[in-house]
């Protein structure tokens, strides 16, 4: 393992972690606040985890891209960005981070380090979200890399997974390693285990759905045909 691939691992780990914990604790932190009032809660974790992913973006994306999600490594391999091979070393790494991040935001709030949710969100409705929340999600991060716009990713991303809180109904996971992450707090955050290999399977849809679309939608500058 290379120095530059260990300290891309160590990236997306720390990154995965970060937003676990702030997707989480910010959650928890909106339910003792604004008890009774789920409109309220659902707009404090939105904006908490919009802001949050912003700068955590800014931080860890010279090291590693900041992906802290597999589908967007995979996206990104297939593409030509990312090589098979770092891809594959991420998602392991994404997977742990989440975890620990929730495990971090139990005792945060002094909970019990692991409670397994009982949240069920297994519904046509919440499949169909997601399938949405991580296409969008795709296609706001890729078509900004493949126009030279690089730049204006993080704020993109956080302004994106703010609002689909609010559009969809499964408050965008977007995820497949934040959706296992989530099953280790019993909060307002939280995804039951039954619940998972929807979520997975519709986000891993999504991912397959956006590399033709992003392909066709906006080529190589080199393959680019006139009008």
């Amino acid at each position: 393992m290379t120095r530059q691939l260990s300290r891309a691992l160590l990236a997306e780990f720390l990154g995965s972690l970060l937003l676990t914990a702030l997707v989480i604790g910010s959650g928890i932190a909106a339910q003792r606040l604004s008890p009774g009032d789920r409109g309220l809660q659902l707009l404090e974790n939105a904006a908490a985890t919009a802001a949050g992913l912003y700068a955590l973006i800014l931080v860890f994306g010279p090291v590693s891209g900041a992906h802290f999600n597999p589908i967007v490594s995979f996206v990104d391999s297939a593409l030509g960005g990312l090589p098979r091979r770092r891809a594959l070393a991420y998602a392991p790494v994404q997977v742990a981070g989440c975890v620990v991040g929730a495990v971090l935001a139990n005792v945060l709030f002094e909970a019990a380090p692991v409670s397994i949710s009982t949240t069920d969100r297994a519904s046509w409705a919440h499949g169909v979200s997601e399938v949405v929340a991580a296409l969008g999600l795709l296609l706001v991060i890729f078509s900004l890399l493949r126009t030279d716009r690089a730049q204006r990713v993080p704020a993109a991303v956080g302004a994106y997974i703010g609002a689909a809180y609010f559009f969809t109904s499964s408050t965008s996971f977007a995820n497949p390693a934040i959706t296992i992450g989530r099953v280790f707090s019993d909060t307002f955050a939280g995804i039951a285990p039954s619940s998972v290999p929807a979520f997975v399977l519709a986000q891993l849809a999504a991912g397959a759905l956006s590399v033709p679309l992003l392909r066709f939608l906006y080529p190589p500058v080199a393959s680019t045909e006139d009008p």
